[in-house]
């Protein structure tokens, strides 16, 4: 963020707002450095894209209204990427309306040398200045209230199909100087849409706060709930999970080290809290909670929060109904082994689609999402996701049978509890679904070739039947290349 020095906004009918000279800068001013993204390459503090500050709207809806700008000079869109990217940014604040967390936008305008994004004018500083002034740490009833919000305004991102991209600190701006004074995420400069199955590959963001994946050049809204866990770790104990005095070696302590959990002040923190960050943390995007499930877990669950609809169900469900009969068996036995936990996210999750007599079909995930869809995302997004879940309407699903297609194997591989809970489902299957297969049925029920029959065999006992090794691998569906990975 920069000095403004007297630039106007431009004057149009329709802009809400007549010509007026800024005023001062949304974040007060100074010159505090701070870490600014790049695009297609490494995060830099180099090159600012963009100031903001402050004006006041003087007619229609916006008078006597405090507004903030965001200024992004021309000078700097000299590519069709660099000004696609503002394009996109302003196509994404327009469709993300309506979440009492995400920073209001009004308008956007430009003039011979600049782009003007206007939004709601949120004048209580970032997070990261009140991390400061708590001295660089938060108690955990402080940063639960924190985290909340951020998780609130993320999953509903991310439901829409945006992935932010660059989620830190000074990206979360209070709407007064209030203590409890609520929270507003803000720059959507790197942000993109994506699909539910789909991958970004281009590296953005802010180098303590990005995710392995990103570094690989493939990743989807995971690389968000990183961030997040990023953000926590610093809340709750004043010092960043990665660090090193070069971007490099920022890089290589994300993609090989391990956040310190032993040092002061973590002996004194619940053990709650560092599961949670710890589950955000986890460096196989796969196994990592959802910003939904995350405000599920025990250690926010005393908070008082809606639960939003989580994209995640709707993955899964597709997954299940396009499975073999065998798959799905595995999965049933599967979830008959989950524990109270797991059933408080399923159970908030099954309700959002609103059962008719304990069953839903796929009308209820359609009018769920359409519920939850703000209008852009309703003629963009909605019908696409319908689409690959056409599967379903032919059939309906009660809770037990929704919990089997909902549950993230991966997910629960994380969990501490995972070798019992592994252990209680495969009695389960035992009883319900265990039947004798062959290595070539087995092969094709995994859409592997005889090239993995030697691997395979492995996973069969000397009764034809899978092995509580078999089945465990089974439940990923695993690939030829990945059934030679070992998981943990």
């Amino acid at each position: 963020m920069g000095q403004c020095y007297g630039k106007t906004i431009p004057t149009g009918d329709n802009d809400g707002y007549a010509t007026t000279t800024i005023t001062a800068t949304a974040d007060g001013g100074g010159d505090r450095p701070s870490e600014t993204p790049a695009r297609n390459g490494t995060p830099s503090a180099k090159n600012t894209p963009a100031r903001s500050s402050e004006l006041w709207g003087r007619k229609g809806e916006l008078k006597d209204l405090p507004l903030a700008v965001k200024i992004i000079s021309k000078s700097k869109m000299t590519t069709a990427i660099s000004i696609e990217d503002v394009r996109r940014e302003v196509k994404i604040l327009k469709a993300l309306s309506g979440h009492k967390h995400l920073v209001r936008f009004y308008d956007a305008c430009e003039d011979v040398n600049n782009v003007y994004i206007v939004m709601e004018l949120c004048d209580g500083g970032e997070l990261l200045d009140r991390i400061l002034s708590k001295g660089g740490r938060y108690t955990e009833e402080e940063a639960k209230l924190i985290v909340v919000q951020i998780l609130s305004v993320v999953s509903f991102c991310h439901l829409q199909g945006v992935v932010h991209r660059d989620l830190k600190p000074e990206n979360f701006l209070f709407t007064s100087r209030s203590e409890d004074a609520a929270m507003k995420l803000i720059d959507f400069g790197l942000s993109d849409f994506i699909r539910p199955d789909g991958r970004l590959n281009d590296i953005v963001g802010s180098a303590y706060y990005v995710a392995p994946e990103v570094l690989h050049r493939s990743y989807s809204s995971e690389a968000d709930i990183w961030s997040i866990g990023v953000i926590c770790y610093i809340l709750l104990c004043g010092s960043r999970p990665f660090w090193a005095r070069t971007e490099s070696g920022i890089f290589r302590s994300v993609l090989r080290a391990d956040p310190n959990f032993e040092d002061m002040p973590w002996p004194s923190i619940s053990p709650q809290a560092k599961d949670f960050v710890k589950r955000l943390l986890n460096k196989d995007y796969r196994k990592r909670m959802t910003a939904a499930q995350a405000l599920t877990h025990p250690w926010l669950r005393s908070e008082s929060h809606p639960i939003p609809l989580d994209m995640l169900v709707y993955k899964l469900v597709k997954l299940y109904v396009q499975a073999t009969p065998f798959k799905r068996a595995a999965l049933k036995a599967l979830s008959k082994a989950l524990t109270e936990d797991e059933f408080v996210y399923l159970k908030a999750q099954f309700m959002l689609l609103e059962p008719k007599d304990g069953l839903v079909s796929l009308d209820n995930f359609k009018m769920a999402l359409a519920r939850n869809a703000t209008d852009a995302m309703k003629v963009s997004r909605v019908p696409d996701i319908i689409h690959v879940m056409a599967p379903l309407s032919y059939r309906k699903m009660d809770f037990e049978e929704f919990c089997a297609a909902a549950t993230s194997t991966y997910q629960l591989e994380a969990l501490d509890k995972w070798e019992q809970i592994a252990s209680t489902a495969f009695e389960h299957f035992e009883q319900e679904g265990n039947r004798v297969i062959s290595v070539e049925e087995l092969a094709r029920e995994l859409n592997v070739g005889p090239t993995a029959h030697s691997v395979l065999k492995d996973w069969i006992r000397s009764d034809r039947k899978l092995s509580l090794l078999g089945y465990t691998k089974f439940l990923h569906g695993l690939t030829l290349r990945s059934s030679n990975t070992r998981h943990q």
